[in-house]
């Protein structure tokens, strides 16, 4: 049980230490010998773990990126209260996280999902099962909106939430170059208005 959980804790470490690398530098530009230098450890020990870099990576995304995101962008949006004001709520949070980030190297997923398209289809399954995950959140939470008379029940539900989706992972690239307190800004203002136009004529947001 011991030896069992000194295990589990160890590739807990690795694991961590293994997503910073490689979303401040890339998965191609980080190697194993790296993340091992960076935590003191032997190639035999990394190996014990891990069958692979490309396996330690796969383990990264089903273990820590989809309790990220899930906590950043799934979470926050379940309920049964106003979807279009949840959704404005879990944005502006996720935003002013990244504005106070001074190692802000852009959206984890939409980043990885950019390197391994048509590069690595046994990586890009997993990242792509996070991305449906989210896309079905937002579109059972806005049909949710339509139901309970907080969305206007002509609204697209599959396309506003790919709308919103694109948007956000848009506004994080731009927010990572310059001014990202500024670009958060208008881009709220405008996903505001935007949700002005989708909800029911006897609500607001």
């Amino acid at each position: 049980m011991e030896k069992n959980l000194k295990r589990l804790a160890t590739m807990q470490r690795m694991e961590v230490k293994g997503l910073e690398l490689f979303y401040s530098k890339g998965y191609s530009n980080t190697s194993v010998d790296d993340i091992l230098k960076e935590l003191s450890l032997s190639k035999g020990a990394f190996y014990y773990h891990y069958e692979s870099k490309e396996d330690f990576f796969i383990q990264i995304i089903q273990n820590l990126l989809v309790r990220k995101v899930y906590s950043m962008l799934i979470e926050p949006i379940e309920g049964h209260e106003n979807p279009l004001q949840l959704i404005t709520n879990c944005f502006d949070e996720a935003l002013e996280c990244a504005v106070h980030n001074e190692m802000d190297y852009g959206f984890l997923l939409s980043n990885f999902l950019n390197e391994f398209n048509g590069r690595n289809a046994r990586i890009m399954a997993p990242l792509n099962d996070i991305l449906k995950v989210w896309e079905v959140n937002l579109v059972s939470a806005i049909q949710r909106g339509k139901f309970n008379g907080f969305v206007d029940r002509h609204v697209d539900s599959e396309g506003a939430a790919v709308y919103l989706m694109s948007s956000f992972i848009g506004i994080r690239t731009l927010m990572v170059e310059s001014s990202p307190s500024a670009r958060k800004y208008r881009f709220m203002a405008q996903l505001r208005q935007y949700f002005k136009s989708i909800e029911a004529s006897h609500t607001s947001v």
